[in-house]
């Protein structure tokens, strides 16, 4: 069995760089992120919530898939200051979703703008 097939069977579907924290304390800081999740690997970003909807959670963004699963595989549930933290995959579906009902909607928009004014496709 070659390493690259390793690797790749060992990421679950969904899996990638970016992972959704939730149910963290709200006094966390961006740093005490860092030092938790900087553990697993490199990281790119952190973005903490700080609004009423979003407070108590954050983004984590690794700069390698691998580490971002090894972090994911360590630290949910983990005890970080009086809580027990969720950590999942970041699933952009919906965003996704509403993108592409845009793209299409710009699309046709244009569509008919060049119809409109004689502008053909290149």
């Amino acid at each position: 069995m070659s390493f690259a097939r390793t690797t790749m069977s060992a990421l679950p579907p969904g899996a990638n760089r970016m992972l959704f924290v939730k149910n963290l304390n709200y006094n966390i800081t961006g740093e005490d992120l860092y030092d938790l999740f900087g553990r697993y690997g490199s990281i790119r970003q952190i973005r903490l919530g700080n609004d009423a909807k979003t407070k108590g959670t954050a983004f984590v963004v690794f700069e390698d898939v691998m580490d971002a699963k090894n972090a994911l595989d360590h630290l949910n549930g983990f005890h970080l200051q009086e809580r027990y933290i969720v950590v999942l995959y970041h699933m952009p579906a919906r965003q996704d979703a509403a993108a592409a009902k845009d793209l299409a909607r710009r699309e046709e928009e244009l569509a008919n703008l060049k119809a409109k004014h004689n502008i053909p496709d290149e």
